[in-house]
């Protein structure tokens, strides 16, 4: 229990995970959550998946196709015992999540997808968006996979980057 010394049992943990679940945008990945989780090194992974079963098993948290959700039943019974979790945890753990969150949200107004077309040649289409809405929308056509997966990785990247180019071209 190296830096988060505090978590003694399997209730702490669950309490850990439904503050964690409760500040996020929305869905997140088994991986990303493990690592917010077990971040402070003191927790082991398999008294984590047991904890995340558990609440899965009592419908404080929903396994969805895109991750993790706290349910609305979640949200209320970890608002009323968060307090349990030591302020300095609750401080160290929410610099943590604000940058989940923040990848979190990039990552949902970013889109990359390519479809195979019949002449063998591959169609991509890359968007942004603002929130708001949709700010740009590509539709390339490359030569093989490898180019798409090369262009839609390029794009998550740098989309926004590629946004100012464009306008700086157009301008």
């Amino acid at each position: 229990m190296a830096e988060f010394g505090f978590i003694h049992d399997k209730l702490d943990i669950k309490i850990l995970i439904l503050f964690i679940l409760a500040r996020l945008p929305g869905p997140i990945g088994a991986a990303a959550l493990s690592d917010l989780v077990m971040s402070g090194g003191g927790i082991g992974y398999f008294d984590y998946t047991d904890c995340l079963s558990e609440l899965i098993g009592t419908r404080h948290v929903v396994e969805e196709e895109d991750g993790y959700s706290i349910t609305e039943k979640g949200r209320r019974n970890g608002e009323t015992i968060e307090s349990s979790l030591p302020y300095s945890l609750r401080k160290k753990i929410t610099g943590r999540i604000a940058s989940a969150a923040s990848a979190m949200k990039r990552s949902s107004m970013i889109t990359a997808s390519h479809k195979s077309n019949n002449d063998l040649s591959v169609t991509v289409e890359l968007s942004m968006s603002d929130g708001a809405g949709e700010i740009v929308f590509m539709r390339l056509l490359v030569p093989d996979e490898d180019s798409a997966f090369r262009a839609e990785k390029i794009f998550r990247a740098g989309a926004e980057e590629i946004y100012n180019k464009i306008i700086d071209i157009l301008n």
